[in-house]
């Protein structure tokens, strides 16, 4: 398997995918759009130059040395000279699991080597923008990219590359949405206008995610950078053994508010805080003040609008949506979310 850095690829390693602006829901003009599942993955775009390839992320990292059955997969293509948009997934019995595709982000080879063959990777293809033999697509409509995409997954006949489902259907579309974010692949619906070109960068899809709403406890709060008011709230579900565990934060308090909660957290300082999973220090995707926190006495219920859960903590930050006063916190428990 070649790998290269001087290999020419059809297409230059920071080229940028097209990304999708956040909707509340689908745009529902008949004959219009394609509808696919909004994969819980790694965004990755895949280049194959002869027996040469790339895997990129969104960012523009290389994710090559993460995925190596995937770079192995990708090589023993007889197709030569593609650019593929993708999504990788690892699937732990038969259900995509976001905590083992974390686990591949580690520094040592031979854990990623060992977790490759226990838990291997699969890349869904959804986009193409560079067709084997090298002929440029980005500039065609969706519905001819997709025909090309088809016919690369077809043909390649392995588990590792998978089409995503697609369709014109609304009804198909709105079942999709209902059924995503439930712990399973996919965590909402994306929306694509089937005769636009490739836009490398811009945000010219939708994107919808199922929103739902719980009712957690303040376990603590963070202060902004540089200053002694509330930055964001640490929420926290009692767990079966009746202890209070971290599940996320607020990433949405309004700037008038801020004071007020500030004076009203600090009566509740020095508190108990969560007994049971607490707040983690910095990790590779945390900064230096991830493990700054203050903990308070569990007192006080708010109702927060989240979309994804995975390992029993909402992915993204959550929307401050109310204070509860008529709820007990012992009433806050992991049934909301499971």
């Amino acid at each position: 398997m070649v790998t290269a850095s001087d290999v020419e690829f059809p297409l230059p390693l920071n080229t940028q995918p097209m990304e999708a602006r956040t909707a509340e829901a689908l745009p529902r003009e008949d004959g219009l759009w394609q509808y696919e599942p909004k994969w819980d993955g790694f965004r990755c775009i895949g280049f194959k130059s002869g027996k040469a390839v790339d895997l990129r992320a969104k960012s523009g990292k290389p994710l090559g040395r993460y995925f190596p059955e995937l770079m192995a997969a990708l090589s023993a293509l007889a197709a030569t000279e593609f650019v593929i948009d993708g999504e990788i997934i690892v699937e732990i019995e038969d259900r995509a699991s976001f905590d083992a595709l974390q686990m591949r982000l580690h520094p040592a080879e031979s854990r990623i080597r060992k977790l490759s063959r226990e838990t291997p990777a699969q890349l869904v293809v959804f986009d193409m923008l560079v067709a084997p033999g090298g002929r440029l697509l980005v500039e065609l409509p969706l519905h001819d990219r997709r025909a090309e995409a088809e016919d690369l997954v077809a043909k390649a006949k392995t588990k590792t590359l998978r089409l995503s489902p697609a369709t014109t259907s609304l009804a198909t579309a709105d079942k999709w949405l209902k059924g995503a974010g439930t712990g399973g692949a996919t965590d909402g619906v994306v929306a694509k206008l089937l005769n636009d070109p490739y836009k490398p960068g811009e945000r010219a899809m939708v994107k919808v995610k199922p929103l739902r709403t719980a009712d957690c406890v303040v376990g603590g709060f963070r202060y902004q950078k540089g200053k002694r008011q509330v930055g964001s709230l640490l929420l926290g579900l009692y767990n079966g053994d009746g202890l209070l565990d971290h599940v996320g934060f607020t990433s949405t308090i309004a700037n008038d508010e801020r004071a007020v909660l500030t004076q009203r957290l600090g009566h509740l300082l020095g508190g108990s805080g969560f007994t049971g999973k607490a707040p983690g220090g910095p990790s590779r995707w945390s900064t230096e003040r991830s493990g700054e926190w203050e903990p308070v006495r569990p007192e006080l219920v708010v109702e927060v609008r989240f979309d994804q859960v995975t390992g029993n903590r909402f992915r993204h930050g959550t929307k401050l949506l109310r204070w509860r006063p008529d709820k007990e916190p012992s009433q806050c428990t992991f049934g909301q979310i499971e």
